[in-house]
């Protein structure tokens, strides 16, 4: 994969706003051919998904992620299985992997009941999806993908890790942000004046609420997802047990993967394990090394691990469409 290729794409991924203008002067590259490799991008399927990251703990949101163990058998199965999901307002993100978990979905309620009565509807409108494990997201970081760009790029000074998740006051939004969220949600690309219209307010107001909404750090982002299977990058998910947990290592261990440039994202987890990791590497064989220093490194506070390839994203998105439902 050529540099300014992966240059691109970091970028791309990182900002699904980002202006042909903005790219060209980053990349030193003309407008018109970085929107030939964009458009060639996204019709190709390498990048899908666009989705606004909502910081869903200010509206009091609490996120579940079930893992299925089977539950289709065929690719007609998996497409139908895919799309009833889709329909559930509280279903916010479905993912494949391989290994011991083959479907993944992210459920967000106000509260474990109504999760509660949500996988009963997912068991009941599916009934092979019968056997799953549930596990509590406490937080969730979010990074760049670094492992893309050159040791001496200057675009590694733009990267920023994300939070979201955790234990935060809920906010309350009036019904302009509410709309503005919403038309977010379904469309993050929408331009300004079209998400003025559509939300009944004019441009500058739109403008103002987008900003402040920023600024309150309710939207923390606007990304790709990013096909690797397209572009033979490797991604697994680690899963971590730990004990003999002190504050003092596991805030050690936290800034150990955070420094990791493979590493894109750390669940911190309550359940049968207590930390998911996302790791991307373009050398499948590096990311064996990264599972081998990490079980170095705190050998003392990992108790077991698992370790499962990931496959497609089918759904993305950081709130749940039942927020926006209005009687």
């Amino acid at each position: 994969m050529p540099s300014n290729y992966k240059e691109l794409l970091f970028l791309y991924t990182e900002n699904a706003r980002i202006k042909i203008r903005e790219l060209a002067f980053k990349l030193q590259k003309s407008p018109q051919r970085l929107k030939y490799i964009m458009n060639k991008l996204e019709t190709g399927q390498v990048l899908t998904n666009p989705h606004c990251i909502f910081d869903y703990s200010y509206f009091g949101q609490i996120l579940f992620r079930v893992y299925f163990k089977g539950g289709y058998i065929n690719e007609k199965d998996k497409v139908e299985t895919i799309r009833k999901l889709c329909e559930n307002q509280y279903i916010v993100s479905i993912y494949e992997l391989s290994g011991e978990y083959e479907l993944v979905i992210e459920i967000e309620s106000p509260n474990p009941s109504r999760f509660n009565k949500e996988i009963k509807k997912v068991r009941e409108f599916i009934p092979t999806l019968d056997n799953y494990k549930v596990i509590l997201n406490v937080f969730t970081r979010i990074y760049p993908r670094t492992y893309l760009l050159p040791e001496n790029s200057n675009l590694l000074s733009s990267s920023q890790e994300i939070i979201i998740g955790g234990d935060r006051a809920i906010e309350k939004f009036n019904q302009e942000e509410m709309n503005i969220m919403k038309n977010l949600l379904e469309n993050p690309k929408i331009r300004f004046t079209a998400l003025a219209k559509k939300s009944n307010l004019n441009s500058k107001t739109a403008l103002k609420i987008y900003k402040n909404l920023q600024k309150r750090k309710v939207i923390k982002g606007l990304k790709y997802t990013l096909d690797t299977n397209k572009l033979s990058i490797n991604k697994f998910i680690l899963f971590l047990k730990l004990h003999n947990v002190s504050p003092e290592r596991d805030l050690k261990l936290l800034e150990y993967l955070s420094q990791t440039k493979e590493i894109i994202q750390i669940n911190k987890t309550v359940g049968d394990w207590d930390v998911e990791i996302d790791i991307e590497s373009l050398d499948k064989a590096h990311i064996r090394y990264i599972l081998t220093q990490i079980r170095e490194e705190f050998k003392d506070l990992i108790e077991n691990f698992n370790i499962m390839e990931f496959y497609q994203v089918h759904k993305k998105s950081y709130l749940p469409q039942y927020l926006f439902n209005t009687e």
